[in-house]
């Protein structure tokens, strides 16, 4: 199930920020982002949360493992 950008926004600003943190993270793993630094971080963070606005990136919830993430919209099946 997608969760719409609407919604997103309506959760608490930690919650939000961990699931960018986290999908940072598989970044960093897949090779996609390679600099950790603070400001990279910030820079990163804030480079995400663009995308989610314009629907670049989408958070999905899958019911079947109980799990939140932040996946590119070219990578879901709609």
């Amino acid at each position: 199930m997608l969760v719409p950008y609407d919604s997103l926004i309506q959760l608490p600003k930690t919650t939000v920020d961990n699931l960018i943190k986290e999908y940072l993270l598989t970044q960093v793993e897949d090779g996609g982002f390679s600099d950790t630094d603070d400001m990279a971080l910030i820079s990163a963070t804030n480079q995400c949360k663009d995308r989610l606005k314009q629907g670049l990136l989408i958070v999905e919830y899958s019911e079947d493992d109980e799990s939140i993430a932040i996946r590119q919209a070219e990578h879901i099946k709609r």
